[in-house]
């Protein structure tokens, strides 16, 4: 049985698509980019700023789930240009303390051109 997460703590879906699903015991989540709940803006500042949005935006979809950080077993991290890999790290290594699997990619563009992108998979049990 899937089930579908949705919180207004984070941002909704920009397309035909949820903040997560749960299948079983397993939390799927979309990609969380910068943009701020409550304004729908994005987060405006370097990637430290939008690192840091981008992750609240993740905690807000497992907290709804019934999760946390230390619950996420996988991380993909998209970043907009690898040049910010050391300081996109520096927050990220805040946030995830369990140190999960991760892959950490840069790509040509991200939705609305923010600087980072972080999905996540955690285990609900």
């Amino acid at each position: 049985m899937l089930k579908t997460v949705s919180t207004d703590k984070a941002p909704a879906a920009i397309g035909p698509y949820s903040q997560g699903i749960i299948a079983g015991d397993m939390l799927y989540a979309s990609g969380q980019i910068p943009i701020i709940p409550e304004t729908g803006a994005i987060a405006e500042g370097d990637i430290t700023v939008q690192a840091e949005q981008s992750i609240k935006n993740v905690g807000e979809i497992l907290k709804e789930a019934g999760a946390d950080y230390t619950k996420v077993v996988k991380t993909t991290c998209f970043l907009a240009d690898m040049a910010d890999f050391a300081a996109f790290n520096s927050v990220y290594e805040k946030y995830f303390t369990g140190k999960p699997a991760r892959s950490c990619v840069a790509v040509k563009q991200l939705p609305k051109n923010v600087l980072c992108e972080v999905e996540v998979i955690a285990y609900l049990g």
